[in-house]
């Protein structure tokens, strides 16, 4: 999507470890007007589909998500990173490992949001390694709901994540794929 490309091109920052800082538009700072043509470009690329919930996990990807449920007109769940004391022990759970925390998550999605009848959209705002997707298509797979597809806003094309997911016959949407970054003078290839 090249106004995406366009948006990190412009304000992305490319930290050493292949991290790429995006908080001012995407994940600190959120731009809902980006957001909304996100949703829109998701909305054309899984028309097909018959979805009826949209999945994501904390922190992240509840923006974008909260807004590509607005365009679906369905209801957004997102994965719970901790235990609060507000959830009753009725859940599905997974672990996951962050890319960008370096931690090991339990994630955790309460039984009453998640059922058989659900076809599930996944929408995060970035694919490094594909724990955190793998974890999720884990709880939606423990749900015996059905995976129509992933939209991810920015993929690490140059690490493994998406093709592990690919290659486990998922549709995976991503808006922008990053093809290399480059910390020195802060250039980006996308795919």
């Amino acid at each position: 999507m090249k106004l995406l490309e366009d948006r990190i091109r412009k304000d992305g920052i490319i930290r050493e470890g292949n991290v790429l800082k995006v908080d001012s538009f995407i994940n600190h700072q959120m731009d809902i007007k980006l957001f909304e043509e996100m949703a829109k470009e998701w909305k054309r690329l899984f028309a097909d589909k018959k979805i009826n919930k949209i999945l994501t996990i904390e922190a992240s990807g509840i923006g974008i998500a909260a807004i590509v449920a607005r365009e679906f007109n369905v209801p957004v769940v997102f994965a719970k990173k901790s235990k609060s004391i507000n959830l009753d022990d009725n859940n599905f759970s997974t672990k996951i490992q962050s890319f960008t925390h370096s931690k090991i998550y339990d994630v955790i999605v309460s039984k009453k949001f998640l059922s058989p009848e659900d076809h599930i959209l996944i929408i995060d705002d970035f694919l490094a390694n594909g724990c955190a997707l793998l974890g999720l298509t884990d709880l939606v797979e423990s749900a015996g709901a059905t995976v129509e597809g992933i939209g991810i806003a920015i993929e690490k094309g140059f690490q493994q994540g998406g093709k592990i997911i690919r290659e486990k016959g998922y549709q995976l949407e991503s808006l922008a794929i990053v093809e290399s970054m480059n910390a020195a003078d802060n250039t980006i290839t996308f795919r």
